[in-house]
């Protein structure tokens, strides 16, 4: 009887051992149970939403819309107690914002969530239980499956962000809303939006329409690498009118992502001064929206006349964004000018400061309070960390770690961005074989190596640290068809590290699991680079 018992048992540990190897799904979930047998969708299917919460809904409408598109299969919401076959969306208060229940067996697949949040979780990880073509049109209603398993799983990370920078390159908002699905595919909830640059500003302001009609517009663009030092002659721009932003936020919030604008200063503002030159250390300086790239040593002047500027430019965009943060980059400012500046110099020794850096801490607290006073919360690069923030203004760590640290220690919450591993315009594969590129070398066991759980920080300390963000920033990436390649397969590195729990790196299995989803995101036609995945 003995025997028998240990035989059944190692019967079962190796068909769970062999079952978790046919679950390809990234992000990893936080407990996964392998059940045998699959769901069968059939035509006479029911979707049930045992609760009143109008969120719901909206899932099972997504639910029913993306299998009738991949199928044609029409399945029939409607409302009632639990049952015990079909499809049934069942509210469990108990459960986390966006924490969720995935529970699938031959008869039933039941959906448990707090809300809306996280049954739109659980809906991305099914899908990921079915075949590939669920994302295309090519499904047919034979094929219409999904692998049995009990899932519990909530994000590590309330942060899960992607940026795109549109300064550069001006992106449609056809390509912005795609950018948002596939975020959503891989349960990313932060969309940061890097509206301008030197190089280009992409946000329509009314109170100042020069900024459109002007800073939007440069002459010509670099051709080759900075080195070449070419151009084309030709101008070019774009930017999103006020209208056209409420419609991408709408858009992101069906699926539960929220957008983050980032307007830059005092630094990256030479566009703003080739339409405002008054906003310069040089008023009579002809300024021109910038056609290099690199970082510009045309920064704005920190006169009263600027501060004014830019708290009306913030009124209209926290008009228009309902998120609580407000990115004000803060990085990467020069500063000649102000050491040049006979102004600045008065300024520095009226306010007691030591130096220049103490004069751009100076800006940065006057927008901090402009912003807090507005009832909104201040982010930028860890930069803005020099000098002092307000306790509630948010850090992002790209150079390295190190400024993540200092700001979690200073208790201000942070969100890490280390350009060694989540830069995604460097090369991820040998140069030789890949499209231009600014440089470096960051692959895809490289991004996945990240660990947020720092050393350095206490366990108090490491709670400030509230998520991940990966970059594309678009010097050398001007399509969305090349941005796309630049963000993929790195970006499922991010998921899967800002959403499932902490444990030893195994990028072998994490490997094994993107390569199994490929069929998915070839049926999403997503233009990823394929080097070592097939």
């Amino acid at each position: 009887m003995k025997s028998f018992l240990w035989g059944l048992c190692a019967f079962l540990f190796c068909f769970s051992l062999q079952a978790q190897e046919s679950y390809h799904l990234v992000p990893k979930p936080a407990k996964l149970t392998p059940v045998p047998g699959k769901f069968i969708f059939q035509k006479n299917t029911v979707i049930t939403l045992s609760t009143q919460d109008e969120s719901f809904n909206a899932v099972a409408t997504m639910l029913k819309d993306q299998i009738s598109m991949s199928s044609g299969l029409n399945l029939v919401i409607k409302s009632g107690s639990a049952t015990s076959k079909g499809i049934v969306f069942v509210q469990n208060t108990s459960l986390g914002d966006e924490a969720y229940r995935l529970n699938i067996s031959n008869k039933k697949i039941e959906i448990q969530a707090k809300s809306g949040k996280g049954a739109f979780y659980a809906l991305q990880t099914l899908f990921q239980l079915m075949p590939a073509q669920i994302y295309s049109n090519e499904l047919s209603t034979q094929e219409m499956t999904a692998l049995a398993c009990q899932i519990e799983d909530a994000p590590r990370f309330s942060y899960r962000g992607m940026m795109l920078d549109v300064g550069r390159y001006y992106f449609p908002v056809s390509f912005i809303k795609r950018f948002l699905d596939l975020m959503a595919v891989y349960k990313l909830n932060t969309f940061h939006w890097h509206l301008t640059e030197d190089q280009g500003w992409r946000i329509e302001i009314k109170k100042y329409p020069k900024l459109t009609s002007v800073s939007s517009i440069r002459k010509e663009t670099m051709v080759g690498h900075y080195r070449d030092q070419k151009f084309d002659n030709k101008p070019y721009g774009g930017f999103y009118t006020q209208e056209e932003i409420k419609d991408v936020i709408a858009y992101a919030s069906k699926k539960f992502i929220t957008i983050i604008p980032e307007i830059e200063m005092p630094g990256h503002s030479q566009a703003v001064l080739a339409a405002y030159p008054e906003l310069g250390c040089n008023p009579d300086k002809i300024y021109q929206v910038a056609t290099k790239w690199g970082i510009s040593e045309d920064v704005l002047c920190p006169r009263e006349e600027t501060f004014t500027f830019m708290e009306n430019v913030l009124t209209e965009v926290m008009a228009l964004f309902p998120g609580q943060y407000i990115h004000i980059g803060g990085d990467e400012c020069p500063k000649k000018q102000w050491k040049e500046s006979r102004f600045c110099q008065d300024l520095i020794k009226k306010l007691g400061l030591k130096d220049e850096h103490e004069l751009q801490s100076y800006f940065i607290r006057r927008i901090d309070k402009f912003v807090t006073s507005k009832g909104k919360k201040l982010l930028g690069w860890d930069e803005i960390l020099e000098g002092g923030l307000s306790p509630n203004a948010m850090v992002m760590s790209w150079r390295g770690t190190k400024g993540g640290i200092e700001a979690a220690k200073q208790n201000h919450d942070v969100v890490m961005s280390p350009n060694s591993f989540f830069y995604l315009d460097y090369y991820q594969a040998d140069p030789k074989t890949q499209p231009l590129a600014i440089g470096g070398n960051l692959t895809l066991s490289k991004s996945y190596s990240f660990e947020p759980d720092l050393p350095e920080l206490s366990a108090e300390e490491a709670k400030h640290i509230v998520g991940i963000q990966a970059n594309v920033w678009t010097e050398y990436i001007s399509t969305p068809a090349y941005a796309e390649y630049m963000t993929f397969p790195r970006a499922l590195a991010l998921s899967e590290i800002s959403w499932s729990p902490k444990q030893p790196k195994d990028y072998d299995d994490f490997l094994r699991r993107v390569k199994g989803i490929l069929p998915g995101m070839d049926a999403l036609k997503i233009n990823y680079c394929p080097v070592g995945l097939k």
